[in-house]
């Protein structure tokens, strides 16, 4: 995959292991199995079933026992997820939503945004953040 590819498109359930992954190597410095399946609260089965299917399509590299690292095709994506995550994040609380309103609509919304509405949407938010009276407009 060149530098400058397109990451490849994915399903929901791609992203989010994608999305636990990479977090667990940001605050652990590494990814088990045990670890993901801690967090999506499901079997390890399940989670080495995934992790497998991850590794065969270039998104992590895997070795049984002791863990995975992301691709730099894994790498791409998950990026492109945790900035999705980040705006819709910020986007809703411009708007002045509480917290836990937020983090359960973004956990909904962050797989099923177009590429369209999501290029739309950073225009948006970049708009409300340097034009402050509109925003209170919008809170009123």
């Amino acid at each position: 995959m060149s530098e400058n590819s397109i990451p490849p498109r994915t399903s929901s359930a791609v992203e989010d292991y994608l999305e636990r992954i990479s977090e667990l190597i940001k605050t652990k410095g590494y990814a088990r199995v045990v670890d993901i399946a801690a967090e999506l609260k499901i079997s390890q089965a399940s989670v080495t079933t995934m992790v497998q299917r991850l590794d065969a399509e270039g998104l992590v590299k895997y070795e049984k026992y002791r863990g995975m690292v992301l691709t730099r095709a894994g790498e791409q994506v998950a990026a492109r997820i945790a900035h999705r995550h980040e705006l819709l994040t910020n986007f809703l609380t411009l708007l002045g939503l509480e917290k836990e309103v937020v983090d359960h609509d973004v956990e909904g919304m962050e797989h099923h945004v177009s590429a369209e509405t999501f290029e739309s949407l950073e225009k948006l938010n970049r708009y409300l953040e340097s034009h402050p009276e509109v925003l209170a407009a919008i809170k009123k």
